[in-house]
C-alpha cells in the first residue's frame, strides 16, 4: 500500500513537472518557429486561381519568416486529396493549406462523405483574398445586359451555361442564378475553365459565369461580352461593367474565397506568429499590385471572422445544393 503510494505521488509530481515544463517551453518552441522550410499544400495544379495565389503568399511568407514555404501541389477530386493531406498532417505548423474556401465548402455541401470536416478539420490562419466572378456571353448572344440575358432567357427556355465542371463556383453560381430568376438554363459541364472558354468563344455555349481572372483577358480582347461583376463593389478591372445588383439582380453576391489555413490543435502561439504574419504581408503595396494584376481582391481577415466566413459559405451553398437537388458521390 505504502509503495502504491510513493509511486501514485513520483508519477503525480512527474506529470505536474512535465506540465510545468510544457507550458514554459510552448512560448520558446512559438519564438523559435520556424526553424526550418513549411509546406504550403495546394489542393490545385499549376497556373489556377489558387496556384497563384498560394505562391504569392508563399513568396512574401517566406520572406516575411526567413523559412521557405515549398508549394506542394496536391491536386484532384475538386481539392479535396491536397485538403484532406493537410486536415491529417502533424499540427506543428509545418504543413499549411492555400485553401479555396468556397469550392471547399461546395464540396463539403455537395459530398456529405468526405474525409475531412472543413469547419473542424482546420484552424484558419487568416481569408486571403476573393475572386469575383463575372456574367460572360458570346458576343453573337443579343444580348447587352443582364437584364437583356433574363429577358433573352424567359423567352428562349434552355440557354446554356457553362462551368469548369459539376460543383464548380461556376457551376453553383449558375444553379444559384437560375434558383433566383426562375429561369429554365442548360448547364454544360467541362473538365476545366479552358475548355469552357474555348467552347464559350467558339459559340458551342452561349454563357458562363466565370471567374474574374480567367475571363478577363478574353473580355479584353473582346472575345467575351461581360454583362455584369457578382460583387457588391465595382472592380477595378472592369470599372464599366455593373455590378449584379446595378444590373437587376440584388443580393447576388458570388466570390471564390481563398484562405491560409492550418491543421486543427496547432498550437495557439504558432497560429499567433502566421496569424500576424499573414496580416502584415498582405497589406504591402507589392502584394497588393501582385495580387490586383491577377484579377484578385486582397483582403484579410482575422481567425474569428474567417470561422464565421467560411460557416457562412458552408450554409449558403449548403441551401443552393438543396434546392436545385444535387449531390455529387
Amino acid at each position: 500500500m505504502l509503495l502504491s503510494t510513493m509511486r501514485f505521488r513520483l508519477f503525480a509530481c512527474a506529470f505536474a513537472a512535465f506540465s510545468t515544463f510544457a507550458a514554459l517551453t510552448a512560448p520558446v518552441l512559438a519564438q523559435d518557429y520556424p526553424n526550418k522550410p513549411i509546406k504550403l499544400i495546394i489542393p490545385y495544379p499549376p497556373g489556377g486561381a489558387t496556384d497563384v495565389i498560394g505562391r504569392i503568399v508563399a513568396l512574401k511568407m517566406s520572406e516575411a519568416l526567413g523559412q521557405q514555404l515549398v508549394v506542394d501541389n496536391r491536386a484532384g477530386a475538386t481539392g479535396s486529396i491536397g485538403a484532406a493531406a493537410a486536415a491529417t498532417s502533424a499540427p506543428d505548423g509545418y504543413t499549411l493549406l492555400l485553401g479555396a474556401l468556397t469550392s471547399h465548402s461546395i464540396n463539403a455541401a455537395l459530398q456529405p462523405n468526405l474525409s475531412f470536416d472543413l469547419a473542424k478539420d482546420f484552424i484558419p490562419i487568416g481569408v486571403v483574398g476573393q475572386v469575383p466572378l463575372v456574367f460572360v456571353v458570346n458576343p453573337k448572344m443579343p444580348v447587352k445586359t443582364l437584364k437583356e440575358l433574363m429577358t433573352y432567357t424567359k423567352a428562349n427556355p434552355g440557354v446554356s451555361y457553362a462551368s469548369s465542371g459539376n460543383g464548380s463556383p461556376q457551376h453553383m453560381a449558375g444553379e444559384l442564378f437560375k434558383s433566383m430568376t426562375g429561369l429554365d438554363m442548360l448547364h454544360v459541364a467541362y473538365k476545366g475553365s479552358g475548355p469552357a472558354m474555348t467552347d464559350l468563344i467558339g459559340g458551342q455555349v452561349q454563357s458562363m459565369i466565370e471567374t474574374l481572372p480567367a475571363a478577363l483577358p478574353h473580355i479584353k480582347s473582346g472575345a467575351l461580352r461581360p454583362l455584369a461583376i457578382a460583387m457588391p463593389a465595382r472592380s477595378t478591372n472592369l470599372p464599366d461593367v455593373p455590378t449584379a445588383a446595378e444590373a437587376g439582380l440584388p443580393d447576388f453576391n458570388v466570390t471564390s474565397m481563398f484562405g491560409l489555413l492550418a491543421p486543427a490543435k496547432t498550437p495557439p502561439e504558432i497560429v499567433a506568429k502566421l496569424t500576424s504574419t499573414l496580416q502584415k504581408v498582405l497589406a504591402l503595396p507589392d502584394t497588393q499590385t501582385r495580387m490586383d494584376g491577377q484579377g484578385v481582391i486582397p483582403g484579410y481577415l482575422n481567425p474569428p471572422d474567417s470561422t464565421k466566413r467560411i460557416r457562412a459559405e458552408m450554409d449558403k451553398w449548403t441551401k443552393v445544393a438543396k434546392d436545385a437537388k444535387i449531390k455529387l458521390e
